[in-house]
């Protein structure tokens, strides 16, 4: 961007992506990993950085770094991923990687460099941070930082039987050098990720004068992320044919797997501040007239307390057990991704509400790169009010005027931190 161009806003950001990855059989946007969704996603950014002036690479991990200033130790670093759930909204994810560029543009605009006398910036865009294409959550920051074997995220397989290793080796990253990265870490000094809230918290808050749409104030302080996993069931019966199988000859899984589904929400609604729920569930091989022989559903379970997030699991693979061998059939679960809870690190989170007077601290019950990178460096969030409190949604939203505030609260953040 020239010094005589207008400081980008986020919502005209957005708006140059809206038509991307639309999903018109779900609504919203599915735009998973590796995608041609998210491949123009990941160009549009390449494309919107180096305007800037930003030197773009891509790590051996598939996280993408737009660099201003130096690629040096102790460096400022900011970002968001740009994937997305089945049929989610227009915010997750793009909201913090345009209000950082839009933020690149505020600061240029204030007459405010990085890397010349100050730190470096950076503004990252991590992979398959939703793990909608192959089942584990913020996959591109756990290889960097080694929260998962290299080995296991390369054998990873998608709903078509591609390999996360193929699907890497096909876009450009060499799967022999996915895994953590202790030289790519070593220049992180610090992690802000600015994200749409997921929650009610802003909304629900009591007004605040000054907030940017006049009801509140617009931005909170992540404070901690619940800590949460995925599991797999995998119950096994006999396939048959609908019309010549008598209902007391039967052996189906598909039945077990509903009472596994009830027992799942009777389990986490006797447990105050726990969340469980089935989001996915596949029956094989999946005909109208045919007995499953098999259903595969994925549990996701979250808590504050890790060992009661462990119990809760724990009391529904027994209550699957009984399901399943009260109608023939056997269970196994399997664990597919697990996240303790993490607090953020508390100097930069009282810094950063001294940057933002005003703006309240907020746990969160959805996993971000930033919780991941928290075990490692000092990481810090800022979340946007989201009006509707729906997220991984197509009602997820955003009011344009906090959009525009997300990139100067940011800015406001950045500049404070170089």
């Amino acid at each position: 961007m020239s010094s005589t161009e207008r400081p980008a806003t986020v919502s005209s950001l957005l708006g140059s992506i809206s038509d991307v990855g639309r999903d018109a059989a779900r609504g919203g946007y599915s735009r998973p990993v590796y995608s041609t969704a998210e491949l123009d996603l990941r160009s549009w950014f390449r494309d919107e950085a180096q305007r800037r002036g930003l030197e773009v690479r891509t790590d051996r991990n598939g996280v993408l770094w737009a660099w201003w200033g130096p690629e040096a130790q102790d460096s400022l670093v900011t970002g968001s991923h740009l994937d997305s759930v089945p049929g989610g909204g227009a915010f997750d994810g793009p909201l913090g990687v345009a209000a950082a560029l839009a933020a690149v543009d505020v600061l240029k605009a204030r007459g405010v460099t990085a890397g010349q006398g100050r730190r470096s910036l950076a503004v990252t865009v991590f992979p398959e941070e939703e793990g909608s294409r192959f089942g584990i959550a913020c996959l591109g920051s756990r290889l960097l930082t080694g929260a998962i074997d290299a080995d296991k995220a390369r054998n990873l397989k998608d709903a078509e039987g591609n390999s996360y290793a193929e699907l890497s080796a096909r876009n450009g990253v060499d799967p022999r050098g996915l895994g953590a990265d202790p030289e790519a870490l070593s220049r992180i000094g610090q992690f802000v990720e600015l994200h749409v809230e997921q929650g009610r918290g802003l909304i629900d808050a009591d007004p605040i004068s000054g907030g940017a749409a006049g009801t509140g104030f617009p931005v909170a302080v992540g404070g901690a992320i619940l800590g949460h996993g995925r599991w797999k069931f995998s119950i096994s019966g006999q396939g048959n044919h609908a019309g010549t199988t008598l209902m007391a000859d039967r052996a189906d899984p598909l039945v077990a797997a509903a009472q596994i589904i009830l027992a799942v929400q009777k389990t986490a609604a006797a447990r105050d501040g726990a969340r469980a729920t089935v989001g996915r569930i596949l029956p094989i091989p999946g005909g109208t007239n045919v007995i499953a022989s098999k259903v595969e559903l994925w549990l996701d379970v979250r808590h504050p307390d890790d060992a009661v997030t462990a119990a809760i699991v724990q009391k529904i693979h027994g209550q699957a057990q009984i399901a399943a061998a009260n109608e023939g059939c056997t269970v196994s679960l399997a664990e597919e991704s697990l996240s303790p809870t993490v607090g953020f690190d508390m100097g930069l989170q009282r810094r950063l509400q001294a940057l933002l007077p005003g703006a309240p601290v907020l746990d969160t019950g959805a996993g971000h790169d930033a919780g991941i990178l928290a075990s490692v460096v000092p990481s810090g969030m800022l979340f946007i009010r989201n009006p509707t409190g729906i997220s991984h949604s197509p009602q997820e939203q955003v009011e344009e005027a906090d959009a525009d505030y997300a990139a100067t609260a940011l800015a406001d953040v950045l500049e404070g931190l170089l």
